[in-house]
């Protein structure tokens, strides 16, 4: 008889898992622009963590389809889920772009978007670590903050490496190669920026 009871599913240990995977891709992420170039080892590991948020993503998806239950709204668990994983994804096809476009140098307004989004990233996991306990409202709404300010500083970060980029650069293939780079790595921050405000619309529904 006990089978036909609803059954409650740990939601939240797999959204931590998840966010992790996002860390650990920001931080990869962060160690190949440093060097200025994408090795086979470098595009692997990416590749793997990207593999290992997919499935993460899919546990989650299905078990929305399993349980009756949930510790929230299972819309806004199946837009976490989706955020977080476009946050690995897009980190990861930015270093596929590199590696195709044959990058072979360091980039400053890269490194300082990767140190940007590993910053995003971190403040994204305190957001949702802390809807474990509700109780914790102004942890987690100053790690949404934190990542709105940071989203905001990226826009400025796109601008002026824009603005540099067709100043000086006068390749054309270069303005296409790089002007992309920009945009995809400003785009992570606005991912980051749409996980925030999921986590803050659940607060509103839970705390």
């Amino acid at each position: 008889m006990f089978n036909f009871l609803p059954k409650e599913f740990n939601f939240f240990d797999l959204l931590e898992k998840q966010v992790g995977l996002a860390a650990d891709a920001a931080k990869a992420f962060k160690e190949v622009v440093a060097k200025g170039a994408v090795s086979e080892e470098n595009m692997k590991i990416l590749q793997d963590i990207e593999h290992d948020g997919d499935d993460v993503t899919h546990t989650i998806l299905e078990q929305l389809d399993k349980t009756f239950i949930t510790p929230i709204d299972r819309e806004d668990i199946h837009a976490l889920a989706k955020e977080l994983d476009d946050i690995i994804d897009m980190t990861c096809t930015i270093a596929s772009r590199m590696k195709i476009y044959r990058v072979d140098h360091v980039d400053k307004y890269l490194v300082e978007f990767a140190n940007i989004i590993e910053e995003s990233v971190l403040g994204v996991t305190r957001a949702v670590k802390g809807m474990r306990n509700m109780k914790n409202v102004k942890q987690i709404y100053m790690a949404c903050v934190e990542v709105n300010r940071l989203e905001n500083v990226g826009d400025r970060l796109r601008d002026s490496a824009l603005s540099d980029l067709f100043d000086n650069q006068k390749d054309p293939i270069e303005i296409i190669k790089w002007k992309e780079i920009y945009q995809e790595a400003e785009t992570v921050l606005d991912i980051c920026e749409d996980v925030t405000n999921v986590v803050e619309s659940i607060v509103v529904k839970n705390a």
